[in-house]
């Protein structure tokens, strides 16, 4: 996996501040990877590879979903905000050569997520969320210090929840549409919060 090709491909195709925060999410993921025992490399390909598709157009998006892709969940054709994620992992397939099922399981799902997401998918979801460019300290070092008094599975649920909670709380303040497995997974991650 040539890091250096990746970087300049993102440089290249994705705004100044996509790219910004690409490589903030890559390095988010290794300093998550290192908390679990996770491999660093892979983490550090899946956050930069995480928002590849970004640069594609609302056409060119359409365009792969009728073409490439043929397991998409009807719900997530209605709009194409998040469309870039399954579209991701088809590019980070098609494009760079990443065959690693971890790696393109965590772009697919990093946007709305799923129910019981693996340790590695979760720690993607989660650097996509806290990056430091993202501008939201004081929620980073909320989910970073959960993560730090809460080792293992039990830690990386309540962050998650976190997450997912203030994520459906944008989109509803918001008028957008939430997917059904969003609000699954939130429902999941809301039962494991009273174990």
């Amino acid at each position: 996996m040539d890091t250096d090709y990746i970087k300049n491909w993102l440089k290249e195709n994705l705004t100044p501040e996509r790219y910004v925060h690409s490589i903030g999410t890559a390095g988010c993921a290794v300093e998550l990877a290192r908390m679990y025992s996770l491999d660093e490399e892979k983490a550090y390909v899946a956050g930069l590879l995480h928002d590849c598709a970004k640069c594609k157009t609302k056409e060119e998006l359409q365009d792969i979903v009728r073409h490439k892709l043929n397991d998409m969940d009807p719900q997530e054709l209605k709009t194409s905000k998040i469309l870039h994620a399954p579209i991701g992992a088809f590019v980070a397939r098609d494009s760079f050569g990443i065959k690693d099922a971890e790696i393109l399981s965590s772009i697919r799902w990093h946007t709305i997520g799923k129910p019981d997401m693996s340790t590695f998918e979760s720690i993607i979801f989660l650097a996509d969320k806290i990056e430091p460019s993202r501008g939201n300290a004081e929620f980073r070092e909320k989910i970073l210090k959960i993560l730090e008094e809460n080792r293992g599975r039990k830690g990386l649920k309540k962050a998650l929840f976190l997450c997912f909670q203030a994520t459906v709380k944008s989109l509803a303040e918001r008028k957008l549409p939430i997917f059904p497995i969003t609000i699954e997974t939130y429902n999941e991650l809301l039962e494991s919060q009273n174990e």
